[in-house]
């Protein structure tokens, strides 16, 4: 992969992963994704984050077919992620993973995570959740094993989920995507991946929104002149977090790249992590079985 203008993680793959990524969730349409994907690609973005419920991977793999030559780019030049629905957890895995890799139409996909640990159309305590999150891991492997899956991981998984995997898998996966920010600080959970050589990777930074004008985050910001959504983004990569930031507006896109020439005091991320409080503003597995 060439240079990018972010720093770079090394997954347990061997591979080089982007420690900044635009992600797409909601953005939606060819001339919306067509957009952000120009704004980012200029804005030195190297790294895509799409899953099968965003409905926009034909769409981004549209986009970054007709954008990477005008970018002097080529298709490994870039890191696409996409994500296995839970509507396909268990026996339809192959073939969603499969169609993913058909709609981005980009020949592989650097890293594939299974989305959710639970099945849709099954209760969450349903004791079938466990087999069915196996079968799809199968199903990765295999796609991993043929080179169409460059990596796989898993997005969303509890500390029960991740030792169930690491006790029971023949490849151990490369990045477990989860909400992280200030007010939800995952300590357990980095730990144990930190033990398995697993990344651990941010979504949700700006708690949807709403951290953006949290009273110790604007504190902040005001202290070392930046915007709240930098501050927040920046607290996550001093870390070795990778990041996910997603917008569809180009000043927006260019901002969320500007986290690599400064850095917080020790002081102000001691502040921000003490507003810990298990806080969460998406999905929460805690109670899938």
């Amino acid at each position: 992969m060439s240079s990018s203008t972010s720093p770079t993680v090394l997954l347990n793959t061997g591979v080089q992963m982007p420690i900044l990524g635009l992600g797409t969730y909601k953005l939606v349409g060819p001339e919306n994704v067509y957009q952000a994907v120009d704004a980012a690609l200029a804005a030195g973005y190297r790294s895509f984050d799409s899953a099968a419920v965003y409905r926009n991977e034909a769409d981004l793999g549209r986009a970054l077919k007709e954008l990477l030559p005008k970018h002097g780019l080529t298709r490994e030049d870039v890191f696409i992620t996409s994500k296995l629905g839970p509507k396909h957890q268990g026996q339809g895995s192959m073939e969603a993973a499969l169609h993913s890799l058909s709609q981005l139409d980009l020949g592989y996909i650097d890293l594939y995570l299974i989305h959710w640990p639970g099945t849709q159309g099954l209760q969450v305590s349903d004791q079938r959740n466990p087999g069915n999150r196996a079968k799809s891991w199968a199903s990765l492997e295999e796609l991993h094993a043929q080179g169409k899956l460059k990596a796989i991981g898993v997005s969303n998984y509890k500390l029960t989920h991740m030792k169930e995997l690491m006790q029971s898998c023949k490849i151990p996966p490369a990045l477990l995507q989860v909400e992280f920010h200030p007010q939800l600080c995952q300590t357990e959970l980095r730990s144990v991946c930190k033990e398995y050589g697993v990344c651990f990777q941010a979504y949700s930074s700006l708690g949807r929104g709403e951290l953006l004008s949290h009273p110790v985050v604007l504190e902040v910001a005001k202290n070392c002149d930046r915007t709240p959504a930098q501050v927040l983004l920046r607290w996550a990569v001093q870390q070795g977090v990778p990041v996910l930031p997603k917008s569809s507006n180009p000043d927006r896109i260019q901002r969320n790249t500007e986290l690599f020439d400064f850095s917080l005091s020790d002081a102000d991320m001691d502040k921000l992590s003490a507003l810990d409080c298990g806080l969460r503003y998406c999905w929460d597995p805690s109670d899938v079985a």
